[in-house]
């Protein structure tokens, strides 16, 4: 899995803030060495180069301080095509949606040369350079991610939410505040743990949980340092967090779940072949495809939530229209996490997908990269193009998706955008032509994402779940930035966060009247209760709260003050 959201990149190529002395020294050897060899000038045929004023760096703070506008502007002066000088690296731009075959298609553009390498810088995956027979085996793993796979890993993620929301939210029957961020974060990473890896068998699963993922936080914060090549060991205490990862994610370690999905125990038989039991890159490759499993989803989650308590008529719509299929479908709302749809009945929401591919096309800011093996001419529909060996070749989606030639009014935010009489649209048209490419957050060609149908999926789940069982209200209402700090690398995180708070609906609280208390075991912990529940009489044993309230089945009723 690439990534969750537009597959794996190569380094980020953006000055990166420096945490300590040493690595300002090693940065500033670096850049005397780069400086000196970035002496290049313009060939014939060759796009036109643009290396700005700071040697090494190039424009790279204009683009990581405003990128859509910036790259707008190079466009109106340059045209759909030129190359940048960022980070040492000459990297040319296709920004013309019609030439975007001719990179995907193009034998002599590599993407697997720079995703080797940082695998290698990010996770410590080494293997994958020199053996080309595990990259193989690997990527036909990608099959148990769509099709009657996709199925089952469909009703484990919903299995996985009942887990994550019965106990925690279905008591929640006043409001409950906190920030947007670190609640979708913990259900995203939760959820996909379960789903994927399965779940933790030991007393101390939320424990478990909650140490591994406050680790991952802190590598994935760092993530990007490691990918632009600074030394883990100039990156403060991150090689022991890395290492606890991977430990936490060995064979040994792994062995202690329940539940493996088929994608985790394909992938176990593959690298049993290619490496000992005990080697711990067999960890590394768990924590790559962890990373790539959830590193996107939260913040394409984060970014739907935060639009839709934005814009109520969305969520109205939106809500409207899980009832109708519920409905439809004979799913009665009343107490208990009992929602369960199929693949099919998911995909027939098409305002819900829509919201969703409206908030990837203003959010996604990743780039299609691929590098040239050799020096060539790139025959494109308008003119040709001479690629230099060692440079990289992008497409950067972002232009794309704010064309107002292509979506009307690009900047606002339109939960309806990507419907057209009730239905899904996909045609969409520039300069009089029909557009083969329209919608690109998960890549292009051999680069796409091959999660991106379980993330969507894990997406909609979510969302149907908080829209059907919960109201919900935004309370910090103020505009919120892209952080850039990840320009490139698929989703930005938001530039700061805001308040929300959610209660369970009514309609979710059973109303139970207890006719008579049984036998009271010493405390007030533990209760026989008869009641009648929805036309049947049932005895369940529940614990008595303060307010009087019955607490049975991780489930708080109403009910009357309970007889001693």
């Amino acid at each position: 899995m690439s990534a969750g959201m537009g597959g794996f990149w190569p380094e980020p190529w953006l000055p990166q803030s420096l945490g300590s002395p040493g690595l300002a020294l090693a940065a500033g050897l670096l850049l005397l060495v780069l400086c000196l060899s970035a002496r290049r000038t313009r060939r014939r045929g060759e796009p036109p180069l643009i290396k700005g004023w700071l040697p090494y760096f190039g424009q790279a703070l204009k683009l990581q301080k405003d990128p859509l506008g910036f790259m707008t502007t190079l466009q109106k002066q340059y045209g759909d095509i030129f190359t940048l000088l960022l980070g040492g690296k000459y990297i040319t731009f296709i920004l013309d949606p019609f030439h975007y075959t001719s990179v995907a298609k193009n034998q002599k553009l590599s993407f697997q040369i720079f995703t080797n390498k940082f695998l290698k810088r990010v996770f410590s995956i080494k293997k994958m350079i020199t053996d080309s027979d595990l990259i193989d085996e690997i990527h036909s793993t990608y099959q148990f991610l769509q099709g009657k796979h996709l199925d089952i890993l469909m009703e484990s993620t919903m299995q996985n939410l009942k887990q994550v929301f019965e106990p925690q939210l279905l008591k929640t029957t006043s409001w409950s505040t906190e920030y947007l961020l670190p609640f979708c974060n913990s259900v995203i990473f939760e959820m996909t743990f379960a789903t994927i890896y399965g779940n933790v068998l030991a007393d101390d699963k939320k424990t478990f949980i909650t140490e591994l993922k406050d680790d991952f936080s802190k590598f994935d914060e760092k993530f990007t340092h490691l990918a632009s090549g600074i030394p883990i060991e100039l990156l403060g205490n991150l090689k022991s967090v890395r290492t606890k990862l991977i430990k936490d994610l060995t064979v040994e370690s792994l062995a202690k779940l329940q539940g493996l999905s088929e994608v985790v125990q394909r992938r176990n038989d593959i690298l049993e072949k290619y490496y000992m039991p005990k080697d711990t890159e067999i960890g590394a490759h768990h924590l790559g495809l962890l990373w790539a499993s959830v590193t996107n989803t939260v913040p394409t989650m984060f970014w739907a939530m935060y639009y839709l308590l934005r814009h109520p008529k969305a969520m109205a719509v939106l809500r409207d229209e899980i009832d109708h299929l519920l409905q439809s479908t004979g799913q009665k709302k009343g107490p208990g996490f009992s929602i369960y749809l199929t693949r099919e009945q998911l995909d027939s929401l098409v305002y819900l997908e829509s919201t969703i591919l409206e908030v990837l096309r203003l959010c996604s800011f990743s780039g299609i990269f691929r590098f040239v093996q050799e020096d060539l001419t790139l025959h494109l529909e308008s003119q040709d193009c001479c690629l230099r060996k060692g440079d990289f070749v992008v497409i950067f989606p972002p232009i794309l998706h704010h064309d107002p030639e292509i979506f009307e009014a690009p900047e606002e935010f339109r939960f309806d955008r990507f419907t057209e009489n009730g239905k899904k649209k996909t045609t969409f048209f520039k300069r009089g032509k029909k557009l083969k490419y329209y919608h690109l957050p998960f890549g292009l060609g051999v680069s796409k994402c091959p999660g991106r149908f379980l993330a969507m999926v894990e997406i909609k789940q979510l969302l149907v779940v908080l829209l059907t069982y919960f109201d919900l209200e935004i309370i910090d209402n103020k505009p919120l930035e892209l952080n850039y700090s990840r320009f490139l690398f698929g989703i930005p995180y938001p530039d700061s966060d805001v308040l929300f708070r959610y209660k369970i609906k009514s309609h979710y609280i059973g109303k139970v009247n207890a006719t008579q208390a049984g036998t009271i075991s010493g405390s007030r912990a533990r209760r026989k209760v008869r009641f009648r529940h929805q036309g049947q009489e049932r005895v369940e044993t529940g614990t008595e709260l303060n307010t009087g309230q019955l607490l049975y089945l991780e489930r708080e009723f109403m009910c009357l003050k309970l007889s001693k």
